[in-house]
């Protein structure tokens, strides 16, 4: 029987509903006063932006300690990186193919269902490999990426970390998914268990061709929805995580909805659990430790629970309480979830480690401003759902040359409220900080321990005051200047009157791109002061560097929603884009995207555009920057059952320049797959530059 996807709410592209009901203030009150919606909606939109920017006190802190500042947004560093785009923007165009500038070529690399480990399982083009064979196979849905080298070839030699977000499944399955009685087959829940987690691919440039191939070597890893993994930090044995499982609360099973990553200065990955709220069902009353992140009352996102086996591995999607203790039923599964899990790639019998000190959370990624030698690490990540926050960790201990991961178990996890007069201040989530204990009195709210804190970071976050953002997603870290810049992909739920300096439009569905420095160039301080770098959209309602009276975007660059965010090593600020439904099918943005910029003078090209339906995500190069890797995700994700809205990558061209065919189309034929591709220049130069 047919009809799963008739007895399910509609599944879109895997954003998590809004479930911030705190009453946190947006600094409405403020800029009533000073704004009205039509100013920020139309040509007066630079005017306005830049009049809230006014008041910023860059300068107090470049007197008291100018040598430990980085040069001042939009002036000139005193050296290397400041890089020239060489290349011609592309239109904006729609084509069922990757579209790159003259001069460049693009080859796919580990597409979904490639086989990597154990038997080698070939790819089956009509959707039938089974759960054991994908368990195997490149999960589907890559989303974050990174490249660790090989030291005896570090430009044509590694291994690729591939994150697998979730899956289509009518796409994913021979004909799509199936419900029998109320249950799902078994088999189809363990395949798609197996689509999700990570891929460790071991891949090796050809010499001669110049292509990149998979090698089948002992590398090679599979890490899903089933691996086994330890819960590290304070949550470690807490109340909270002990279930059937793991009745000491020391272990976890799987890591769900992969979205963006990072990575460690000790050669770990770090892969982020995003919108995993919603495979869980709890039907018995909902702990806030489920309400405050969106755990389902009906069913799960993929009625995993139901599987007809009714095995543990899938009954665990049930947090509903049926036993008298929480290690006899499965009410903490959820809590094992929403954390970074560091993962070591050239280590495959490693165990994974959920990184609890980092915070529970829709995590979108996870990046670290450059380490210096005898001071704390700092990591920043943000929740990518409406109006949640950005947070960043600083390690209790300090960085040496010889530290590893245990280093990520101690030290202070930060929430970051943005002031309208363009200062910021991260406010501590710790149980034994006083500031913290006063605003939790305040609120009315009880934590018991730190455990409980982390386990409902959000919560701890409302409490504090933090600030509302719109959809905090991907951030990067300049690696010369120490500015740290973050995606706010869009807002649908924010109108005129709750807008606030750090989002300005309301409703706001084209996003923007947000920066900050830290006091004193110090990654781990507590004050920091921002501006905006580039509200997106058409020409009519965007600006780049607003606060410098910047200009608006054109037919070169104009994008909406940006969400991938990556800084590469000769400066080059990679944008990519996660627009879905109407913006994605019609409007004025064309497909989805990736745009290279230069965070010194706020110049914007379109380097890259998608085949139909996808999502440009993950970005990540070789370290001669001769070899760029990105991601396209679900293809086609509009497709029915054996009725598809792309082919790419298995039909017609890979990829094509803009003065070719103005239009590769495909409405039936080979089934979509989500898939790494490499670019390169056909001189063998530099990428972007």
């Amino acid at each position: 029987m047919n009809d799963f996807n008739k007895d399910l709410v509609e599944i879109d592209s895997g954003d998590e509903p809004m479930s911030n009901l705190s009453d946190n203030p947006h600094f409405s009150t403020i800029l009533e006063k000073n704004l009205s919606r039509r100013q920020m909606l139309t040509g007066s939109l630079g005017v306005a932006v830049a009049g809230m920017f006014g008041a910023s006190g860059l300068s107090s802190i470049a007197n008291a300690a100018p040598g430990l500042l980085p040069p001042a947004a939009g002036v000139k560093p005193p050296f290397a990186l400041n890089p020239a785009l060489s290349f011609t923007a592309l239109p904006v165009l729609r084509s069922d193919t990757a579209t790159v500038p003259d001069g460049y070529k693009v080859q796919t690399l580990a597409p979904w269902g490639t086989p990597i480990t154990g038997t080698y399982p070939v790819y089956k083009a009509n959707g039938s490999n089974t759960g054991a064979e994908q368990e195997q196979q490149v999960g589907s849905h890559h989303d974050g990426i990174h490249y660790f080298p090989m030291p005896s070839d570090p430009n044509g030699h590694g291994l690729l970390c591939i994150n697998h977000e979730y899956v289509d499944q009518n796409i994913f399955h021979q004909n799509g998914a199936t419900l029998v009685n109320g249950q799902r087959p078994t088999d189809e829940v363990r395949k798609e268990i197996a689509g999700h987690g990570v891929s460790v691919v071991e891949v090796k440039k050809d010499a001669v061709s110049g292509e990149w191939n998979v090698v089948n070597g002992r590398y090679n890893r599979r890490v899903t929805a089933e691996t086994h993994s330890d819960i590290r930090g304070p949550v470690r044995g807490s109340d909270l995580v002990k279930t059937l499982y793991s009745p000491n609360g020391t272990t976890a099973r799987g890591t769900i909805n992969n979205c963006g990553n990072g990575y460690t200065p000790w050669g770990t990955y770090l892969t982020c659990e995003e919108n995993w709220a919603g495979y869980f069902v709890n039907k018995t009353g909902r702990p806030r430790e489920h309400s405050r992140y969106g755990v389902s009352t009906s069913n799960g996102r993929y009625r995993w629970e139901t599987a007809q086996s009714q095995e543990d591995q899938y009954v665990r999607f049930d947090a509903s309480v049926k036993g008298t203790t929480a290690i006899e039923d499965y009410r903490n599964e959820p809590n094992g979830h929403g954390w970074i899990l560091e993962i070591d790639p050239f280590d495959p019998n490693s165990t994974p480690k959920k990184r609890t000190a980092l915070g529970r959370f829709a995590h979108e990624g996870c990046v670290f401003a450059a380490p210096q030698l005898g001071q704390p690490l700092t990591f920043y990540s943000g929740d990518d759902s409406q109006n949640e926050y950005i947070y960043k960790f600083v390690t209790k201990a300090r960085y040496t040359k010889t530290v590893k991961g245990d280093i990520l178990d101690e030290g202070t996890l930060y929430v970051a409220r943005f002031n309208d007069d363009g200062t910021g201040t991260w406010l501590a989530l710790d149980y034994n900080n006083l500031a913290f204990q006063a605003a939790a009195a305040e609120a009315g709210v009880i934590f018991k321990d730190q455990a409980d804190v982390l386990v409902n970071t959000r919560l701890a976050a409302d409490v504090v005051g933090a600030t509302k953002m719109d959809r905090p997603e991907w951030g990067a870290v300049h690696p010369q200047t120490r500015e740290v810049y973050f995606t706010l992909t869009n807002n649908g739920s924010r109108n005129a009157g709750n807008i606030d300096a750090a989002n300005p439009r309301g409703p706001n569905p084209t996003g923007h791109i947000i920066r900050w420095r830290e006091q004193g160039n110090r990654s781990w301080a507590e004050k920091f002061e921002w501006d905006i770098f580039v509200l997106a959209g058409a020409e009519n309602n965007s600006q780049v560097l607003p606060e410098q009276g910047g200009p608006a975007l054109t037919q070169d660059n104009i994008f909406a929603s940006p969400d991938g965010l990556w800084i590469d090593q000769n400066g080059i600020l990679w944008i990519q884009t996660d627009m879905s439904g109407s913006q994605q099918a019609s409007g004025p943005f064309g497909a989805n995207a990736m745009l290279a910029a230069n965070p010194v003078t706020g110049e914007i090209k379109r380097f890259l555009v998608g085949p139909n339906d996808q999502e440009t995500t993950g970005v990540v190069s070789t370290p001669d920057g001769k070899n760029l890797f990105v991601n396209f995700q679900h293809p086609g994700d509009r497709s029915g059952v054996n009725s598809f809205t792309s082919n790419w990558p298995d039909s017609g061209a890979v990829y094509r320049h803009p003065g070719d065919a103005s239009v590769v189309s495909s409405t039936s034929g080979a089934r979509p797959r989500s898939s790494t591709i490499v670019i390169t220049r056909e001189d063998g130069g530099i990428v972007g530059l």
